[in-house]
């Protein structure tokens, strides 16, 4: 994936977030979550992914 394509699918999942509205969210990233330990089909791999995401929260700017 191009540093571009990646900014396309994560503008669409802020955009498809904010149109769920903010009580919808949660419940849609969960599922998003779920779908994507689905795809990655590595539990090793997986589970590095959600400990990388712990440990790295994004910083505010």
């Amino acid at each position: 994936m191009t540093d571009s394509e990646r900014d396309a699918v994560y503008t669409q999942l802020c955009k498809t977030m904010t149109g769920l509205g903010e009580a919808n969210a949660p419940l849609f990233l969960a599922r998003f979550a779920l779908l994507a330990i689905e795809r990655i089909d590595d539990a090793a791999a997986a589970r590095a992914l959600i400990e990388a995401a712990r440990t790295s929260p994004p910083t505010a700017t």
